[in-house]
């Protein structure tokens, strides 16, 4: 069984996140006032679609400390590739995260968990409520 993707979310990157943390919301927000290409889609990780997601992976499914991003028939990244790759794509100023990678993957997910540790301290927990296009990248 794998996850049904309609054929208009094929050529999109999903992004998987924390719905419940004031942090990840704000870095969804974030990509939602840069993302000038509509590149991106999300889900939250607590979604049914998020859980599928994650199951179909053998992933975690009830501790939601890493952020995903997919890219439906071709790849999935977490954590730190996730973040450099949403970074590239983009654009624009954003697209020199691209140096990022010279930095190794395990010393770049340690800074990763280190703030997902602490993202709760970091960003009160909002309550985001995007605008009618906005909620149409929604899954």
């Amino acid at each position: 069984m794998t996850t049904e993707i309609s054929v208009s979310l094929k050529d999109k990157f999903i992004v998987f996140y924390d719905g419940e943390c004031g942090f990840c919301n704000h870095w969804v927000q974030w990509i939602l006032e840069h993302d000038k290409d509509d590149k991106f889609m999300f889900s939250s990780l607590q979604s049914e679609f998020g859980q599928k997601f994650l199951n179909e992976r053998n992933l975690p499914n009830e501790i939601f400390d890493t952020l995903y991003l997919w890219k439906p028939q071709s790849f999935y990244l977490s954590k730190y590739q996730a973040i450099l790759k949403i970074a590239t794509e983009v654009g624009g100023i954003y697209s020199l995260a691209e140096v990022g990678r010279i930095i190794p993957d395990f010393v770049g997910n340690q800074l990763y968990n280190l703030i997902s540790r602490n993202r709760k301290k970091l960003a009160a927990d909002q309550c985001f409520l995007p605008n009618p296009e906005q909620r149409k990248k929604f899954i």
